[in-house]
């Protein structure tokens, strides 16, 4: 067990800086832009391995990045906090004061596939197969950047891992007439001890949960891959990652604090359901109706 109460800022940029001077930049922000990287090199390597080109891969880039940047935000204004931002549209487009999810940049990543699949001529399983290695790395540094910024933290525990997230509980208590529910709750539990350290309640650690069940799932990806190649059924990797990981996010969201609804499932394991089931059925249908993977003709 620890307190968990470091700077989210990786380093300060100087004021002597102009126009970016006095600016943090923050250990989520660079976890992110390493995901996009190194998952970009994946997808990249599965492409040109199948005998795509190198500028294919490449077109996926932008597709990719405004699908998950758009439905990560439009996910998190319209599942989560759909009260405040219908009542100020405006405000939705305010990326810099956070509210990101992980269910809306799924579904934004999907319509972008969908798109970069007919656009390139290409069967859509084939791209999820290609892309499944790089969601999952790119899922579990999400989540540890959000445990850098002690943010979407766990349930209150006494298990011999727990920790303690002040920054986000003397936050909530600020916020306690905003928050609804879940503040007024901790303020009950606390009360104006909050600011003291000891009185702090402990947690699960649901980030590193979700992030060392995303690299678990990486792992049985890339073994699966290695294990058939090229000689794998058609979307065998997409529909794993699919069943996988939302069966895994169903689980872990039993320990994490309600973001949005107060009592029974969270709004993560709703939103979770569709996408799991739809694995399953997808990998049973694989399994009676196996499929090989398409003969490419390289598109410049």
């Amino acid at each position: 067990m620890f307190v968990w109460n470091i700077d989210p800022n990786f380093f300060h940029i100087p004021d002597l800086v102009p126009l970016l001077g006095g600016r943090g930049i923050r250990y989520y922000g660079v976890l992110f832009a390493l995901a996009l990287m190194v998952g970009f090199s994946i997808w990249q390597w599965q492409m040109q391995r199948s005998g795509r080109t190198k500028a294919q891969a490449e077109r996926l880039l932008t597709v990719g990045v405004i699908g998950v940047i758009a439905g990560a935000r439009l996910g998190h204004c319209l599942f989560y906090e759909p009260g405040r931002y219908l009542k100020n549209p405006i405000s939705i487009l305010y990326f810099w004061e956070g509210g990101l999810a992980s269910h809306g940049a799924t579904i934004g990543l999907i319509l972008g596939l969908l798109y970069y699949a007919r656009a390139e001529k290409m069967p859509l399983a084939e791209v999820m197969d290609r892309f499944a290695m790089p969601t999952a790395w790119a899922a579990s540094l999400v989540r540890l950047g959000n445990f850098m910024n002690a943010e979407i933290v766990g349930r209150r525990t006494d298990v011999p891992w727990k920790v303690k997230f002040p920054r986000h509980d003397r936050g909530m208590l600020e916020l306690c007439d905003q928050c609804g529910d879940g503040a007024n709750q901790l303020c009950a539990y606390v009360g104006e001890r909050c600011y003291s350290l000891a009185n702090v309640p402990w947690r699960h650690p649901s980030q590193i949960y979700e992030a060392l069940m995303g690299f678990a799932i990486l792992g049985i990806l890339f073994w699966v891959d290695r294990k058939y190649g090229e000689r794998r059924p058609l979307g065998l990797l997409g529909a794993l990652f699919f069943a996988l990981y939302f069966s895994g996010r169903f689980l872990v969201e039993f320990f994490k604090e309600y973001q949005t609804l107060n009592a029974g499932l969270t709004m993560g394991q709703y939103l979770s359901l569709p996408f799991l089931i739809g694995g399953f059925v997808w990998i049973a249908r694989i399994a009676q109706h196996p499929l090989p993977q398409a003969i490419v003709k390289p598109k410049a």
